[in-house]
């Protein structure tokens, strides 16, 4: 019996098809080449049934599914404000415009335009994050943990670091602390235990081999009862005494004291920096609302090592991240303006019934009802702390076709039923999500 795959239509036959060769007017020989690869593949793991839509749709659909950026913005309906899978903070718009503004040509990335001579790229943030911070020198890089790597590196590689195990935490994506020590050629020393740790604990571990002191904030877990952990401020005493730096890994970057609207406990940079420590680690894209990057606060000479650390050029940030986290950094030279301007901030400060309006105007009489809820913080900050909010829910069970909307909403799941939380959805999206809504 002849194999039906046989009979399916070579790649050359199904170019010159009048729908396939209407296609490649408007679209790259090569994409259209691979969707009639893709449909013919797919006819054939079929066992060789041509497709019930012919021949000429199966790589029209192709061409449509293939052309799409597979990096797609969303609508975030989650009431998770940073949410990591759908790209943490969304940025304000004077930093959209500053990142537009670099990117649409050249830019004095590494020109001193005074001196009409090369500059260098780390002079871009610094002196703000110096201003907001009172730090005595900063540094920009691509991420947090490139941050924390270039930080280990150039102040303690071929040396110990001490650190409490109660500190070891993972972060997104699987990436341990002690994994990245390990690769800034730094040997781990963990004192205490999972719960406690003492100074006494910090020490005696010191040994001649001793270069460093950390301190790492769990910003993404709470350790609750039978607990004790020593200040990142007698951390720093004790490092200081011995001759030994101290390295403070904050995370989320938080620059406005956010206690006013019920969110407290997490350490701000400028109190970070006032704590002693040698260097601060830092994030941009979380609590501080910018774009990814990893922020470096510190002494003059801590900061001068980590730029002239091999690892800084690996880690360094480029042209974009730059504008966008300048323009984010100077909207909070006046607090208020950074509470209304910055999207993180409006989300985290806004009042429940704020929410609840745009709620209602989410509602279709009959499918949708509007209840009481919570949003969270996420991004690995404020752990346990949730925000009142109002939630739409929905009589769906599964949250497909929304995320099949164009833009695809991204909701979750409440006892069964999908729900949508106006907190995380941006004005200009309120209309687009009534309309899918009402579809």
């Amino acid at each position: 019996m002849t194999d039906p795959r046989r009979k399916l239509p070579a790649v050359d036959a199904l170019l010159a098809e009048p729908g396939v060769v209407a296609l490649l007017a408007t679209h790259p020989r090569a994409l259209v080449v691979k969707a009639v690869r893709d449909a013919v593949d797919g006819a054939r793991a079929q066992g060789g049934k041509a497709p019930s839509e012919g021949w000429d749709a199966a790589v029209r659909a192709a061409v449509a599914r293939m052309a799409v950026p597979s990096l797609a913005p969303v609508i975030n309906a989650t009431g998770v404000v940073l949410h990591t899978n759908l790209g943490r903070a969304p940025l304000a718009p004077a930093a959209i415009a500053a990142l537009t503004r670099v990117a649409r040509g050249y830019s004095a990335l590494e020109y001193d335009l005074g001196r009409g001579a090369r500059g260098s790229r780390h002079a871009h943030c610094r002196d703000l994050l110096v201003e907001l911070t009172g730090a005595a020198d900063a540094l920009v890089v691509n991420n947090a943990a490139g941050a924390v790597l270039l930080a280990l590196s150039a102040l303690g590689r071929n040396g110990e670091a001490v650190v409490s195990r109660g500190e070891l935490v993972e972060i997104g994506g699987s990436f341990r602390i002690p994994d990245i020590m390990a690769r800034s050629g730094v040997r781990l020393v963990e004192v205490g235990t999972t719960n406690r740790t003492h100074l006494k604990d910090y020490e005696s571990a010191l040994t001649k081999n001793t270069r460093l002191l950390l301190k790492v904030h769990r910003s993404n877990f709470q350790v609750t009862g039978f607990t004790a952990e020593v200040g990142v401020g007698d951390i720093a005493g004790l490092a200081h005494g011995r001759a030994l730096a101290c390295l403070y890994d904050l995370g989320s970057g938080l620059l406005l004291d956010l206690s006013a609207w019920g969110l407290a406990g997490e350490p701000t940079l400028r109190g970070a920096v006032a704590s002693g420590a040698d260097l601060v680690a830092a994030s941009g894209d979380k609590l501080l609302g910018g774009p990814q990057a990893g922020i470096l606060l510190g002494t003059e000479a801590a900061i001068a090592a980590c730029r002239a650390d091999p690892l800084a050029r690996a880690v360094r940030a480029d042209k974009l991240t730059l504008a966008a986290l300048e323009a984010t950094l100077a909207l909070y030279r006046d607090p208020e303006t950074a509470r209304r301007e910055i999207p993180v901030l409006r989300m985290l400060t806004e009042a429940a019934d704020g929410v609840k309006r745009r709620g209602e105007a989410l509602c279709v009489p009959g499918r949708t009802e509007l209840i009481k809820g919570e949003s969270e913080v996420g991004g690995g900050s404020f752990p346990g702390a949730t925000l009142q909010t109002w939630l739409v829910a929905t009589r769906e069970t599964d949250t497909a076709r929304l995320r099949a909307w164009d833009p695809p909403i991204v909701a979750r799941m409440l006892e069964g039923r999908v729900v949508l939380d106006p907190r995380t959805i941006l004005p200009d999206q309120v209309e687009i999500v009534a309309a899918a809504l009402r579809a």
